[in-house]
């Protein structure tokens, strides 16, 4: 199983910018589909962004397309989350997952929380206005 570790949470203010990393510490073919999740306190767990690992094609939550961008180094076994033009509905607990058995590009873009079963221990982020 896949072992997931995020760092990078902390405070900013509305309108800045954070970066998320995800390191994976075994990381293989199982784990072609990654995905970014968010959960604020009293709301459901939401998918933010997927990446399919194979060539980086990444699918975007509309809440959230064109301000973060997903992206990867393989060599790192690395996933990130650079999320700019942040505002106070962006505040959430972020995690990071792995979904061993999504075999396909289209299937990981389509991929729901039930779809990972590896994920991190989360990082808090906190957007002030």
């Amino acid at each position: 199983q896949v072992q997931l570790v995020e760092s990078g949470g902390g405070s900013v203010q509305a309108g800045g910018s954070l970066r998320l990393s995800c390191a994976a510490s075994r990381y293989s073919y199982s784990a072609n589909c990654m995905g970014w999740f968010r959960q604020s306190p009293g709301k459901e767990r939401e998918g933010v962004a997927n990446i399919w690992t194979v060539d980086g094609s990444a699918y975007y939550a509309d809440s959230v397309k064109g301000r973060f961008t997903v992206s990867q180094d393989n060599a790192k076994k690395t996933v990130y989350l650079q999320m700019n033009s942040l505002n106070s509905e962006d505040s959430a607990m972020y995690y990071c997952a792995a979904a061993a058995n999504v075999w396909s590009r289209s299937i990981c873009g389509r991929a729901r929380e039930f779809d990972f079963g590896s994920w991190g221990q989360g990082a808090q982020v906190t957007v002030s206005s």
